[in-house]
């Protein structure tokens, strides 16, 4: 008769096997085990008389029976063969044969569930794997969902996502949406109709959002809705989930070695095939890529753009995030595009209830006032990042100013996390502190030339090297530079730091100084005009809108010659009224009525432009009108 021997490793690998399968094996002998059979088999497998009589005196002998052999061990979901010898052993008429062939069959229903057929030891090497990757990239995951910082200079105050996370509008792209038949956007119910509603069933998923619309913090949710099998019809069946921020991925071309070098430990027994027999051989698998306005090989052919252009892991549902403005130039015709709307005024209302007042009704209405008293503001705070800044803030400080631009109230956020730091310091530090707040000229290049070129993670000591040590630690401290500790396998397998900004508007914010002071300097032109001189053309307004904006606000005479230069772009007509909003008062209208070329044109307002957007059209349309321009 053939006799299934027990692995060499069962005893190691028996925690991972699912015992769901076994259960219905156990189920199909039952038959086979009348009283008396049972016991005499628990007889010669040595079970004492107490517990011989607790089977004999059970409801249900075979069930007690079965749960007394799973304590001792002698039968296991990989092995029964102390079990089949204690049968024969009983000589019972050929049940042993019956029950042997009733595992045999066991084990090839849970190998078919595989996709390529193996021997049993392989598969059971296999489910232990999956069983060690799944534990290690929920233990990456829980490190970075549990340090949500929604001010980055607090860093004692650390939230798990799930108890700051509000969901903001989401819409969808209905192609044929309405009744002349274009394509129109949709508004979606909730976060988990991402991945459950029949209107954006696909393999594909592109979820669109500007700066600071809560791209990632939704990838961050959903990593924590699989770890925790919250009640998601999609995620609690999900069997891998696989989360990588696209930003690191310059220069790892695979997949596999990502996921090895970004996702688990250094001491991972997994190496890089293992990963790949995993990936290809279960299901359901869902990979989230974040970022693709981030990521600096988004021009090369990598693992990644054949992900995103379904040429690879065709099967596999993945998740995209990027700027509506930065789509991949290759993505699947049936893949479904959403995007992030931001906050109204109930998902406002609810973040502050539930992350940060805490049920303090006098403290909510004293956000409630401050959004009041600055309508700039009440526009802005359509973008969950500055908002959530906004109410921490605005909790945390007695006195609240009102601001007149987006630049403004970047300035004094600015100053706020420095301010903060100030003051945990000793007298003596303060005068040198104050000059590394006041000169990060070398940072604003750095962030411009990162914005250029479209890199914008940096290994630390290139970082330390550019901005001297003591500059460095100290942005550090502050929270508006972030180390990541990420493998290194170039020579040895090692840690190394990368360094990014807190958020891209940081870095907006201070390439924005490089920008007005290289205005100043140079004359602005589509041209190339020299080695000493930028290529802007390549710092397009639909990527950067906030580097512009906060480059006209930071200098009122660089923002002029920007605004010159936006209106001879063909991608900056938005950007230009933007940017006029930010010199203020009589600079700006100043500005419109130069700018009677715009005048003359046909002026758009749609229903999925900003707030703030629209207030700008409204007041160029009345500044024009006053004068009599066009």
């Amino acid at each position: 008769m053939f006799r299934l021997s027990a692995p060499i490793f069962s005893q190691l690998l028996q925690i991972f096997i699912a015992f769901t399968g076994f259960g219905r094996f156990l189920v199909g002998i039952y038959s086979f085990l009348i009283l008396q059979n049972v016991t005499k088999v628990a007889t010669v497998l040595d079970f004492k008389p107490s517990c011989i009589d607790q089977i004999e005196r059970s409801s249900n002998p075979q069930l007690k029976f079965f749960q007394f052999m799973r304590e001792k061990g002698i039968i296991s979901p990989s092995d029964i063969s102390k079990f089949l010898d204690a049968l024969e052993a009983c000589d019972l008429g050929g049940i042993a044969t019956d029950v042997n062939e009733k595992f045999e069959q066991y084990l090839h229903e849970e190998v078919g569930k595989l996709d390529f057929k193996v021997n049993l030891n392989f598969y059971y090497l296999f489910v232990a794997k999956k069983e060690i990757l799944v534990s290690e990239l929920k233990a990456t995951y829980r490190d970075l969902y549990d340090a949500v910082q929604p001010i980055p200079y607090i860093r004692d105050r650390l939230y798990c996502v799930d108890k700051i996370f509000v969901e903001g509008g989401i819409q969808f792209l209905a192609e044929k949406g309405n009744l002349e038949g274009h394509d129109v956007w949709q508004t979606l119910p909730s976060y988990h109709s991402i991945l459950n509603d029949p209107r954006v069933k696909s393999e594909r998923v592109i979820i669109e959002g500007e700066p600071g619309y809560g791209k990632s913090t939704i990838t961050l949710q959903m990593a924590y809705d699989w770890c925790q099998k919250v009640n998601d019809p999609y995620l609690k069946h999900l069997d891998v989930l696989i989360l990588l921020r696209l930003r690191q991925l310059g220069e790892v071309a695979s997949i596999y070695r990502a996921i090895k070098q970004f996702l688990l430990p250094i001491e991972s027994e997994l190496s890089e095939k293992d990963i790949k027999d995993i990936l290809l051989n279960c299901a359901p698998v869902m990979i989230v890529l974040d970022g693709y306005d981030e990521y600096p090989d988004s021009d090369k052919n990598t693992n990644f753009t054949q992900i995103i252009a379904r040429k690879m892991f065709q099967k596999m549902k993945v998740v995209l995030t990027t700027r509506s403005s930065y789509l991949p130039s290759k993505y699947p015709a049936l893949t479904k595009r959403l995007k992030l709307s931001g906050f109204g005024d109930s998902a406002r209302e609810k973040y502050i209830q539930k992350a940060v007042v805490r049920g303090d009704i006098n403290a909510a209405d004293k956000i409630k006032q401050q959004l009041k008293q600055n309508p700039i503001i009440g526009d802005l705070c359509q973008v969950p990042l500055i908002f959530v800044m906004f109410a921490h803030m605005c909790h945390e400080s007695k006195h609240f100013q009102k601001f007149t631009s987006v630049t403004s109230f970047f300035r004094y956020m600015i100053s706020c996390f420095h301010s903060h730091m100030k003051n945990k310091m000793e007298d003596t530090n303060v005068k040198k502190y104050d000059l590394l707040e006041k000169e990060h000229s070398a940072l604003d290049k750095l962030a411009f030339e990162g914005l250029l070129c479209g890199k914008i993670v940096w290994e630390k000591e290139d970082l330390c090297q550019r901005l001297g040590n003591d500059f460095y630690d100290q942005y550090v401290r502050i929270g508006i530079l972030v180390e990541d500790e990420v493998l290194d396998f170039s020579e040895y397998i090692e840690y190394k730091t990368e360094v990014r900004f807190y958020h891209k508007l940081f870095c907006e914010w201070y390439a924005a100084y490089h920008l007005s002071e290289y205005a100043l300097r140079n004359e602005l032109t589509l041209e190339s005009q020299g080695p000493n001189c930028y290529d802007l053309v390549n710092l397009s307004p639909s990527n950067v809108q906030y580097t512009y904006r906060f480059a006209c606000g930071l200098n009122h005479r660089a923002g002029e010659k920007l605004i010159g230069y936006l209106k001879t772009r063909e991608d900056a007509d938005k950007c230009v009224i933007l940017c006029v909003l930010e010199l203020g008062g009589k600079e700006a209208q100043t500005v419109l009525l130069k700018t009677r070329d715009l005048c003359s044109q046909e002026v758009k307002i749609r229903a999925d432009d900003s707030h703030l957007f629209q207030r700008s059209i409204m007041m160029f349309l009345e500044v024009a009108t006053t004068n009599k321009v066009g």
